[in-house]
């Protein structure tokens, strides 16, 4: 069994420090950061980071045992040096291509990137192009895509128990880089990654936020997208929190607070004349596992193998060009967005520093 040698761009929340945030939340996991996959994982040695704040590597490198001499503030220098096989890049999607294209083009064989995949559309092309040219295994940190419990909740409905998927509803879609890219690529998923037609949407936010073509923040959006095979996702900015449902012909499943509680409805006759309504039903909840583990296993099984990864760099542009669809589509006045996209310059291009990590529980 190989051992593969794997590095961290990006040592803070994601990159290493966020297990310290949801340590013995009910419906997380550990471990959750890039890192912590990394040592959990039996196929997998982290050997080296980098970051632009040598504080926060420091405290990266005293966490995972990794020496200073390992610790780089240049990420090329990284990557030429160490050459690790298997590389994360935690970074803000402002910096994400330019990582990703750079590392695919110097040796490295797998990258687990955090999302959104990019700033710009037009990145995502270039870092895709860069990916396949290059023959690079890669994976989106979208991580409901690895959850065993949406994995369930996906082979109901692929089972056709409850009829042909009509609708996913993603209530609370939030800011569309951060979040919305999660829900975005998990309601791609519970739709077997069919091809999106078109796509209808709207910022909660107003129109300062573009200088031309650099969008200044993250903006909370919401919409409807249209798949080819008939299925509409509905993306809504509401109270609830991060609830997803499945409808079919014949039945629904709800996921509520992103899988805390779960709720199963079938069609069964409620009258002798042989009306039918949607009746609660019994549903067995699954078990809770770490998704970022499965998706550092899932690169690791693709470099064993050959074989692509569950993401892969055509998944990971699918669902960030619905994203940019639906900045596009605010542009215009709401109006629907055929895909591809053909505008592709927009990039997010915000004013902020990086967030400091929290180092301890």
């Amino acid at each position: 069994m190989k051992t593969y040698r794997a590095a961290v761009i990006g040592c803070s929340r994601m990159g290493g420090f966020i297990d310290n945030e949801v340590v013995g939340s009910p419906k997380t996991a550990l471990p959750y950061s890039h890192a912590a996959g990394y040592m959990a994982c039996a196929q997998t040695d982290l050997i080296a980071c980098s970051d632009v704040r040598p504080d926060v590597m420091a405290e990266f490198g005293k966490l995972y045992k990794i020496p200073a001499s390992r610790q780089y503030t240049d990420y090329r220098e990284l990557i030429d040096k160490e050459r690790p096989e298997i590389l994360s890049i935690a970074t803000q999607p402002e910096q994400r291509a330019e990582i990703t294209i750079y590392a695919a083009e110097h040796g490295v064989k797998a990258i687990y990137a955090e999302k959104a995949m990019s700033a710009s559309l037009g990145e995502a092309y270039e870092m895709v192009e860069a990916l396949e040219r290059n023959g690079v295994f890669f994976n989106l940190g979208t991580n409901r895509r690895w959850s065993v419990a949406y994995d369930q909740m996906k082979a109901l409905v692929d089972s056709g128990e409850l009829g042909a998927l009509k609708n996913v509803i993603i209530y609370n879609n939030g800011t569309l880089f951060n979040t919305g890219s999660h829900y975005i690529d998990l309601a791609m998923r519970l739709n077997s990654d069919q091809p999106a037609v078109w796509a209808q949407g709207n910022l909660r936010a107003n129109d300062d936020i573009f200088h031309g073509d650099i969008l200044t923040d993250d903006p909370v959006g919401e919409g409807t997208i249209y798949f080819a095979n008939g299925v509409t996702g509905y993306l809504l900015v509401t109270p609830r929190s991060g609830d997803i449902e499945a409808i079919c012909e014949n039945g629904t499943l709800t996921a509520y607070n992103d899988g805390l509680e779960w709720h199963l409805r079938r069609r069964q006759p409620i009258q002798p004349s042989g009306r039918t309504a949607l009746m609660t039903a019994p549903y067995t909840e699954p078990p809770i596992a770490s998704s970022t583990l499965a998706l550092v296993e899932d690169l690791v099984h693709a470099l064993d193998t050959g074989e692509p990864t569950r993401g892969g760099p055509r998944v990971s542009l699918a669902s960030t060009e619905l994203i940019f669809a639906l900045i596009e589509s605010h542009r215009q006045g709401g109006a629907r967005i055929t895909l591809p996209v053909q505008e592709r310059a927009i990039r997010l291009q915000r004013n902020r520093g990086p967030n400091k990590p929290k180092y301890s529980v």
